[in-house]
């Protein structure tokens, strides 16, 4: 069976073009050939400058402007959102970001585009960890288990993607990315974890690399829909590197915070406690960096 990609290359809306993850996937798909429309509400000035991105203003939690800004696109990568709780109220959390993503999943359809990328969380999985995960490693299964509002407009969405992925017969791609990282915060954030196991346990020590996260996007634009499932799939996978933040061994440092929870298969050394096993399966994608290429290298 030959495994075709509906986007191979053309049009391609990014929103939250100017937030950290936005900067780096537009980035990352110009870099790949692509036609970039860069969405945000108040776009970065390099890409309003960049000849080979095409800078857009919108404001999408407003219906018509989200099919104006879509036009003419052959997919998009949906970025956009209030992107952790605690940022607002948590009825503007919710509401805005359920009424931002349906109006591009609204919009999305109305243009016949042929993939929808979106960004789900890693906290719909159970994050924080102030009550112990089920088991580890983590992966797709553990789910719903939202705890906060924020996670559950992800949750809400994660099922408002199906019901459009089946209307429109256009699948939607979820991705449950983990705590995104730069090479800066990699210096901010992790170093004064190392001692303290229970720091960064609210997500067992997981992250992502920004470029990572970047090119996960791009994976799922270009992975057929057979490896989706079929036309009109809707798959949410998890985003997560392939390491813990730590230093120490990830069994030992569940053992210490979580010791009842059931380790349910071998994690060597400091492997990641979430599984990334589909995400390679279903977009053919798996993480290169570490922050160990960054804070290992250091003089």
């Amino acid at each position: 069976m030959t495994l075709t990609s509906p986007l191979p290359s053309g049009r391609i809306a990014v929103t939250g073009s100017s937030g950290k993850l936005g900067r780096a996937t537009v980035a990352d798909l110009a870099a790949a050939g692509y036609d970039v429309v860069a969405i945000d509400r108040a776009p970065a000035p390099d890409q309003v400058r960049d000849d080979a991105v095409a800078a857009l203003t919108a404001d999408l939690t407003d219906l018509g402007q989200a099919v104006d800004a879509l036009a003419g696109c052959d997919g998009v990568v949906h970025l956009a959102n209030i992107p952790a709780p605690g940022l607002r109220p948590d009825g503007v959390t919710f509401t805005t970001n359920v009424a931002m993503n349906q109006a591009v999943f609204s919009a999305a359809r109305t243009h016949g585009l042929r993939r929808v990328v979106w960004a789900s969380s890693e906290t719909t999985l159970g994050l924080p960890f102030e009550t112990p995960p089920w088991y580890a490693p983590i992966d797709e299964a553990h789910f719903p288990r939202p705890e906060s509002t924020y996670a559950l407009s992800k949750v809400v969405t994660e099922q408002m993607a199906a019901t459009y992925a089946r209307w429109s017969g256009v699948s939607h791609v979820g991705l449950r990315f983990s705590n995104v990282m730069t090479a800066q915060d990699y210096r901010d954030s992790f170093p004064p974890s190392w001692d303290d196991a229970r720091a960064r346990s609210w997500n067992l020590w997981s992250y992502i690399d920004v470029r990572d996260a970047a090119a996960a996007s791009r994976a799922a634009l270009t992975a057929s829909e057979e490896q989706l499932g079929g036309a009109g799939s809707a798959p949410n996978v998890i985003i997560a590197a392939a390491d813990t933040c730590m230093r120490r061994d990830s069994v030992e440092l569940l053992a210490e915070v979580f010791p009842d929870v059931e380790l349910r298969r071998e994690v060597t050394g400091t492997g990641t406690l979430f599984s990334i096993e589909a995400a390679e399966r279903v977009i053919g994608w798996t993480p290169r960096h570490s922050w160990r290429e960054v804070l290992d290298a250091r003089a």
